[in-house]
């Protein structure tokens, strides 16, 4: 019996052994996500975690949207010797010091969905930006909008000839809500549409705070309302509640409103007839794109094109594209 408990242990001490070998071949990377709450960034998170498999060892940190605590943990990863960051910034202006403190190990950094200032990206040959154009989501949100409006003239309610809009803006400052916001109305004008902005707030990319937000709207303005455009789909759904709450949506009564992420709630708000379109940020590639490549960095192999299945534009930017999605698509993206 003794030599059996023997022989039992010791082969559990090998394969321990062989497990960390194998777990030790593996890059490992260090990632950091500006807050886990987030609908979007949970869908990012399950992306990168899933491409990790067989690819990397992660750890991933939730920074609770306080850049001081994101950078506590890249402290912590590169004492821990990871192979590489990948990081969703909290502040993107803050993404020099987080490269700085990479440099100093000589750690490649992959930042991704708040796209670093263009000086930060210039400091080191080991920073990439995985990300989408957000000019680009902004275009094809007024584009469902100017396709509703010319589909349904009656939906200029006063018969002004203008369209009369309001807008749910997220995190000040983040290239997503500045670009979504100008190129969305910049598509509706390009159509041939006046606009006249009726009122403009910040929600914060949150659901709660967009319904607080165009329930001020609709006290204010009223029915002088007639299109909502969000930068993104948490704080459309709420101005959809809001909207419900004071009779939209019933009775033939009807508000388009647009997002963008195309997240399953909002697919669903699409079904159910609330939500007129949304922009699906491709949550999934993105996650993928950014893992795949903060693994490649941290073996130290050279990023070609037999090695990772996505184009890297002027040496350091990996654009993931948008699409539209409306009723007519929306089961292609379930």
């Amino acid at each position: 019996m003794k030599k059996l408990l023997s022989l039992g242990l010791a082969l559990v001490m090998v394969l321990s052994i062989v497990t960390v070998a194998m777990a030790a071949d593996l890059p490992s990377v260090g990632v950091a996500i500006y807050k886990f709450d987030d609908t979007f960034m949970t869908g990012v998170r399950n992306a990168i975690e899933d491409a990790a498999k067989d690819v990397a060892t992660i750890e991933i940190a939730d920074s609770q949207n306080n850049q001081a605590t994101q950078n506590d943990q890249v402290e912590l990863f590169l004492s821990k010797g990871v192979s590489a960051l990948a990081i969703n910034p909290v502040d993107r202006t803050a993404a020099g010091v987080i490269l700085d403190k990479a440099m100093t190990k000589d750690i490649p950094v992959v930042f991704f969905n708040r796209e670093p200032l263009a000086e930060d990206m210039a400091k080191s040959d080991m920073v990439y930006y995985v990300g989408a154009r957000a000019e680009e989501s902004g275009t094809m949100s007024g584009q469902i909008i100017v396709d509703y409006f010319t589909a349904h003239p009656e939906a200029d309610k006063n018969g002004d000839g203008i369209i009369q809009y309001v807008m749910l803006k997220g995190e000040p400052g983040h290239q997503d809500a500045e670009l979504r916001t100008e190129y969305s109305i910049k598509a509706i004008e390009d159509a041939g549409f006046k606009v006249e902005k009726v009122a403009e707030d910040t929600a914060m990319w949150d659901r709660v705070k967009g319904q607080d937000k165009m329930a001020a709207f609709l006290a204010a303005h009223g029915d002088v309302i007639e299109a909502v455009l969000a930068n993104n789909d948490d704080m459309a759904l709420g101005a959809i509640e809001a909207l419900k709450a004071a009779g939209y949506f019933s009775e033939g009564k009807f508000m388009p409103v647009v997002g963008v992420d195309a997240t399953a709630p909002a697919l669903a708000a699409l079904k159910e007839g609330t939500l007129l379109g949304t922009v699906l940020n491709d949550a999934v590639n993105e996650g993928k794109a950014t893992l795949l490549l903060a693994a490649l960095l941290g073996t130290g192999k050279a990023v070609t094109a037999d090695n990772y299945p996505y184009t890297i534009t002027d040496g350091k930017y990996v654009w993931i594209p948008y699409q539209k999605v409306t009723i007519d698509n929306a089961a292609d993206f379930e």
